[in-house]
């Protein structure tokens, strides 16, 4: 049963800010709240900082950038899954299932393959999650029979294993000594190496396709009832699905470019934020964005810091939503509700 939405709210901010401490406390050259408030003030007032010279470069070069990178990367998500949950009306669609990761990711990995820059390969990226998305929706709306969301997903099954024999093939192709293993490590989910200029390419994407899908969050209530009844109320359904589409695939594509493929926080994290708030889209959608950084935010610090290597985020997420998966696939009772 949904709590209020204010405490739900409190809750994912205190969960965030607990991820965010723990991510600077947690490492080799830990980072405490105290130096963290001092050196943005510092920074803010423009005085001259106390710290040490190495607090300040672990903090605005070294984590603070993979901080804020991991932030933005589960906010997009999440809200990319809250709103495809929504839009197609079932509790077991993300954009991994719907192939926007896969297609995001074949795009950035031609990107890479061709030596293309961070803007290109990550405009790439975009492209091909909206192409692979829009195959999706394209292939499951001409097929007439069973259930239309059941049809949907087994589609984006099938797209979603073509798009990775795709990435197989230029894997292939690539450079076995400088090509491949940068695109084998990318595809497991990294955010080792974010630096201050990796912020702004991710940062524009996700502002404005979030942005969009906050602004739409009334309608998305709407678009979450029969395709009849919505039309019924006066809403322009075509139009409207498309630029969710497109907003939910510009934010994931940004991730995809940014970090790799991150499966699972597009399905979890919305049935958590669902949890706290309720279904309604005015208040699941940011719940799930705050919830989604905070998430990938604690996976991230987990993940640098449980072994002596670090271990692939792909790999930790999936660890943890295959079983809350399974789980729901036993507990769904036909369909969206």
């Amino acid at each position: 049963m949904a709590s209020s939405p204010l405490r739900g709210n409190l809750i994912a901010l205190g969960l965030l800010g607990l991820a965010v401490i723990g991510a600077f406390a947690l490492g080799r050259f830990p980072v405490g709240p105290g130096d963290i408030i001092g050196s943005i003030w510092a920074w803010l007032s423009g005085r001259p900082s106390d710290l040490p010279p190495q607090v300040e470069t672990v903090i605005w070069n070294i984590r603070g950038p993979r901080v804020l990178a991991a932030i933005l990367c589960g906010a997009a998500l999440a809200v990319a899954g809250a709103a495809f949950q929504g839009l197609f009306r079932n509790p077991l669609v993300s954009p991994d299932i719907l192939g926007a990761s896969s297609g995001a990711a074949l795009g950035a990995v031609i990107g890479i393959y061709l030596s293309l820059g961070l803007l290109a390969i990550q405009l790439a990226a975009f492209v091909g999650g909206l192409v692979a998305v829009g195959a999706v929706y394209a292939v499951g709306s001409t097929i007439r029979r069973g259930d239309p969301v059941l049809v949907l997903v087994l589609t984006g099954v099938v797209v979603g294993s073509l798009l990775g024999a795709g990435i197989g093939l230029i894997k292939y192709w690539a450079d076995p000594y400088n090509q491949l293993p940068a695109i084998t490590f990318w595809l497991l989910g990294s955010l080792a190496g974010t630096a201050r200029p990796d912020l702004l390419p991710l940062l524009g994407p996700v502002l404005v396709g979030t942005g969009v899908l906050l602004a739409l969050r009334w309608r998305m209530n709407v678009m979450s009832l029969p395709e009849e009844e919505a039309r019924a109320l006066g809403l322009a359904t075509g139009p409207l699905r498309i630029a969710i589409v497109a907003a939910a695939t510009l934010v994931t594509a940004a991730s995809v470019a940014a970090a790799g493929i991150i499966g699972w926080v597009g399905l979890v994290v919305p049935h958590l934020a669902r949890f706290l708030v309720g279904p309604d889209f005015s208040r699941l959608l940011p719940t799930a964005a705050i919830l989604g950084a905070g998430y990938l935010l604690a996976i991230d610090t987990l993940a640098r810091t449980a072994a002596p290597v670090e271990t692939p985020l792909g790999i930790l997420t999936a660890v943890i939503g295959t079983p809350f998966f399974i789980w729901l696939l036993a507990s769904a009772r036909g369909g969206w509700s």
